[in-house]
């Protein structure tokens, strides 16, 4: 609880330096905000947790995980921003402050034990991130993200707010043990009404993770918004989507997964496809990363699909690998689209002549994101591939590799580029804070491929 109302305080002590036009004094006290939340956080682990509130919220190490996971990957996005919002607009607080309102929601999906909370913390994080979408408020395409995204999100929160009340009329409370008792007590009584609450839910939540056919927002809302904040969607709400997608169908629904697997089965199907095929398409690096996130989420359902007690570990690793490759290319794009001004393939061209650390650091991130062996992308893919296996899923599976292989086409795209297409460009000059960021999330992709043992047991 302490790091939910830290995050909650510290967006209001960057308004009042803002207020002050104490601009240098915002990056550094929201980072060391943030390092205290993470602090908080932490010393929770192993805590004997229990529900808190009336069984509102449960800090157990779940919830100490996803945190954890998501305040580092946003302390890391951060670092990105030094100079990037004041190129943008003369308020850099409100940004930060936005930004951190949303880190608080996030926090609240990843932790709650009771329905209200849920809806709570997607609605705080839904709403900072409308802002955040159109915060380029002279930019058609800014603006344009967020009216797609506001009325796509405004639409899922109907689906999810209706399935909530439907399993509420039938289990008679919001509680997440007193649904999972609900459906223990009354194995061949369960309302339909029940069933109907489990569909609308899920698919209220496909539409917050980006799963198809509830993806049509994603592209154009992450190409339009600023490439920092379409960072922050693309892999901190991403995995706090799938946390809390997880927390509910773990707790409450694992005794009648033979009614909803089938249901996520089509879809990962249909996310992974939809994803890997449209991305061969694409000519813009950044709508090309926008297709690459639909088809993690397809991945990230066969943790779901596979329920069991393995499912939180495979979630936080696919989730955390997802995370420190896409900091690395989006962080990559943004240098490059301040040198070229624009985001196509082409722009890549002769990188590695240029700028090799670069060009290396986007290489591993590539591959990563790939699956190739020695990243912590490859050990995300193994652990997801090999829950589905253990629940004789092995036609999915299948699935699943033949669209990995596609990926490949694409990923490698960008690599061709850098290495082997010449171009008169200038050296992209990159600042020191990008180069601890990216150097540091391209180390800890290649120890967690050789090492996945420091976080494979973890939860």
């Amino acid at each position: 609880m302490n790091t939910i109302i830290l995050l909650s305080v510290i967006p209001l002590v960057l308004l009042y330096l803002g207020l002050y036009k104490v601009k240098n004094a915002l990056l550094p006290v929201t980072i060391i905000g943030l390092v205290g939340a993470l602090a908080l956080a932490v010393v929770q682990w192993n805590s004997g947790a229990q529900p808190i509130y009336s069984g509102m919220l449960l800090f157990d190490n779940f919830s100490v995980a996803f945190s954890a996971l998501t305040i580092v990957s946003t302390i890391l996005i951060l670092l990105l921003s030094k100079e990037y919002f004041e190129k943008i607009s003369s308020h850099v607080a409100e940004y930060y402050a936005i930004i951190l309102f949303a880190l608080a929601g996030i926090v609240v999906m990843v932790s709650y034990d009771n329905l209200t909370m849920l809806f709570i913390g997607i609605e705080i994080m839904s709403v900072s991130l409308y802002i955040l979408a159109g915060i380029k408020k002279s930019d058609f395409a800014s603006n344009e993200a967020a009216l797609k995204y506001f009325l796509m999100g405004a639409f899922s929160t109907g689906f999810l707010l209706f399935g909530i009340t439907l399993i509420y009329g039938a289990s008679g409370s919001f509680s997440l043990e007193a649904i999972r008792d609900y459906v223990l007590n009354n194995p061949r009584g369960i309302d339909p009404l029940f069933y109907t609450g489990i569909m609308l839910i899920i698919v209220g939540l496909c539409f917050k993770v980006g799963a198809a056919p509830f993806h049509f927002w994603t592209p154009d809302v992450y190409e339009g918004a600023p490439t920092l904040i379409t960072t922050f969607m693309s892999t901190v709400v991403k995995t706090a989507g799938f946390a809390a997608f997880l927390r509910l169908f773990t707790a409450c629904f694992i005794t009648i997964h033979d009614f909803w697997v089938p249901v996520l089965v089509v879809i990962a199907i249909i996310t992974l496809c939809i994803g890997n095929i449209t991305a061969l398409y694409q000519q813009s690096f950044k709508r090309m990363l926008a297709f690459s996130s639909i088809s993690h989420a397809g991945y990230l359902l066969f943790a779901i699909i596979a329920l069991g007690a393995g499912s939180a570990n495979s979630v936080f690793i696919y989730a955390t690998a997802y995370s420190v490759a896409s900091i690395i290319a989006f962080g990559a794009l943004i240098l490059i689209q301040q040198n070229t001004g624009n985001d196509s393939f082409e722009s890549f061209n002769g990188l590695a002549a240029k700028n090799p650390f670069l060009a290396l650091v986007l290489t591993v991130a590539m591959l990563s994101l790939a699956g190739i062996p020695l990243t912590a992308g490859f050990i995300g893919k193994f652990y997801m591939f090999n829950g589905a296996m253990m629940q004789y899923q092995f036609w999915l599976v299948i699935i699943a590799v033949v669209n990995a292989i596609i990926s490949i086409f694409y990923y490698f795209r960008v690599i061709v580029a850098m290495y082997f297409r010449s171009a008169e460009r200038a050296e992209v000059v990159v600042p020191a804070y990008y180069s601890f960021v990216l150097g540091f999330s391209a180390l800890a992709t290649i120890i967690l491929g050789i090492y996945p043992a420091l976080i494979a047991n973890l939860i």
